[in-house]
């Protein structure tokens, strides 16, 4: 399949959607969690906020924007790459990568002033996002349509309804659905995850174990299994926005938890441990099993708070997994060998710990909310920083083959 070359007079970093939205979704991350450690520091300091831009409950702003901001973003750099890939169509032009853009950020935009906006042109703007990455994605799949494929168009479907239930309830038009669509949001990205990590993370550990001359003990990732754990993940992202009992939620959770579990198993992680680009695969999917676990251990009343399951999902599965894809993804589409630099190596741990910090510092040490969140943050921001030095350069710079 043929590749865009660099257009004139358009900045390379606008010319593909890994580039602007790898760049995009990282400059993010480090900017959203900035402003909830400094809200959260003037609250530690004994201080009081008079004012915030934003219309809604902090922390269900932070928790909105980084599904629906940073993920999102990333989702969109992924699937605008991978989606051509998959069906042979060229990917899309600068002017619709340029556009979607524009469009991701407005949203963050009104979301971060939505004092000063109606809270319904907030929700028009905020929502439109995911159903033109959508249309884009469909435009491409019916030319190869394969179910597998055509699977991400619900889960897209799910994720923009997970919105639409949050912002309906922040424009006073429900009561009680922003908690649930927030979950339904994380627990979507996470089902996501059980289908993409669960294709990549396999394929590309036997690649590497072949390449290595290693024929036999190669990842075995059985098809009855992979469709337990992926429909556990979705039937989860389902039920969540409804007024289902904790047992039922913790069944489902536990079910989810061992099946991916036991996915992961076959997939050799112990041949790959001195190559980061392929342990930060298998590293972000066993924090979703064991987010998923946590999550079960939390409805099912083993004491373990549900704030810290779904940070072991948020941080440590969607945060790490997205790194991890980012920064190969963005590797191999530029030219370069699959290799990470030793920082983003450092990074993939940094996000790791961050979720091990702010689900298990807080279980053991309660009384130390402030401080824990303060490590937990900065530990993110801190990964996240890394990953813009070093790819900053590869987003905005020609392909490798084509600079030479």
């Amino acid at each position: 399949m043929s590749r865009p070359a660099e257009t004139p007079n358009i900045p390379v970093l606008l010319t593909e959607g890994f580039r602007i939205f790898f760049f995009s979704a990282a400059v993010f991350a480090v900017l959203a969690m900035a402003v909830w450690l400094a809200w959260l520091g003037v609250h530690a300091a004994g201080g009081v906020l008079t004012y915030v831009p934003f219309a809604v409950p902090a922390h269900q702003w932070h928790a909105h924007e980084m599904v629906f901001g940073y993920a999102s973003a990333a989702l969109a750099g992924f699937f605008l790459t991978a989606v051509p890939n998959w069906t042979g169509t060229p990917p899309s032009r600068a002017v619709y990568v340029t556009g979607l853009a524009a469009v991701w950020l407005v949203g963050r935009m009104v979301m971060f002033v939505s004092s000063e906006i109606p809270a319904l042109l907030v929700m028009t703007i905020d929502i439109l996002f995911l159903p033109l990455l959508a249309l884009n994605i469909l435009q491409n799949l019916i030319k190869r349509p394969k179910p597998q494929n055509l699977l991400f168009l619900g889960l897209l479907a799910m994720l923009t309804a997970a919105n639409i239930l949050v912002h309906l309830e922040w424009a006073g038009v429900t009561n009680e659905t922003a908690p649930g669509g927030l979950r339904m949001g994380l627990l979507t990205l996470a089902a996501m995850i059980t289908i993409l990590g669960g294709r990549v993370t396999p394929g590309f550990t036997r690649n590497a174990m072949t390449r290595q001359g290693i024929e036999t003990g190669l990842p075995n990732s059985p098809s009855v299994l992979n469709a337990t754990g992926i429909a556990g993940a979705v039937v989860l992202a389902l039920l969540i926005p409804f007024d289902v009992p904790a047992f039922v939620l913790g069944g489902v959770a536990l079910f989810a938890a061992i099946a991916n579990a036991l996915r992961l198993a076959g997939w050799r992680t112990d041949a790959i441990l001195d190559q980061p680009i392929l342990w930060s695969l298998h590293l972000g999917f066993a924090m979703l099993a064991a987010g998923y676990a946590a999550l079960a251990l939390a409805w099912l009343g083993s004491g373990v708070g549900e704030a810290a399951a779904l940070h072991v999902l948020g941080i440590g599965a969607v945060g790490g997994m997205t790194l991890a894809v980012m920064s190969r993804a963005a590797l191999g589409h530029t030219g370069r060998p699959l290799i990470v630099a030793r920082p983003i190596a450092f990074a993939y741990l940094l996000v790791a710990l961050a979720a091990l910090v702010r689900s298990l510092a807080l279980t053991i040490l309660p009384n130390a909310y402030f401080t824990v969140m303060f490590v937990a943050g900065g530990l993110w921001i801190a990964a996240f920083i890394i990953f813009i030095c070093v790819y900053a350069p590869v987003v905005t710079s020609a392909r490798l083959d084509r600079a030479m």
